[in-house]
């Protein structure tokens, strides 16, 4: 995906090794040492010689993540995309909604001129969004696949650290219903989206 990476991370004296995480928001390094670093906490970010230095009110932290990745989540960082740009949404694009998305994403929709079909899917639309938050959600993936065409994106945004709906489960109810995983993103901090189409074989 280009936003995890295995490295060490130095806080201080220590050392450890483990998987960096760069999410829509947040830094989260998972390993022996685990850290979560909200953008809006960082008071400085430079790239120096391989290390990503992350500055915030608690000090320096060191990702050794080499100079390439360093450069870029430097950028990525102090320039981040808006959730709709990593979304793929551009302006005036026609999207249904289903489930009840908080208001931040729905302003986001509204300030692209977007035409917003809610409850029902818009059968000639571009962008589907379905908010699963139970189980009952994923097993409508197979309704609503039979209304899509050609090469509409559906993003089923679900929640993060659920045992009883995890990325695997998600995928298996996509493809179940005859879609292909093609794309993962933070929705949010509390939320993952993930994206299927129809194969192109079957458009």
């Amino acid at each position: 995906m280009g936003n995890e990476v295995q490295c060490a991370v130095r806080v201080g004296k220590k050392r450890s090794k483990g998987q960096l995480l760069l999410e829509t928001s947040e830094i989260i390094f998972c390993g022996e040492t685990r850290l979560k670093i909200l953008f809006s906490e960082i008071k400085s970010v430079e790239a120096v010689k391989g290390d990503l230095l992350v500055r915030t009110a608690d000090g320096l932290t060191a990702f050794e993540v080499g100079e390439a990745v360093a450069a870029k989540w430097r950028e990525k960082i102090l320039h981040p995309k808006s959730r709709v740009e990593k979304l793929g949404v551009q302006a005036r694009a026609r999207v249904s909604v289903i489930g009840e998305f908080d208001a931040d994403f729905l302003r986001e929709l509204a300030g692209l001129q977007c035409a917003v079909n809610s409850g029902a899917i818009d059968g000639g639309g571009e962008w589907i969004f379905v908010l699963a938050e139970a189980e009952r959600d994923l097993n409508a993936l197979a309704k609503h696949a039979k209304k899509m065409k050609g090469a509409v994106g559906l993003w089923v945004v679900y929640p993060k650290g659920r045992k009883d709906i995890t990325e695997a489960g998600v995928i298996s109810a996509g493809r179940k219903a005859g879609l292909k995983d093609v794309k993962v993103v933070g929705f949010s901090v509390t939320h993952t989206a993930l994206k299927f189409v129809i194969p192109v074989v079957d458009r």
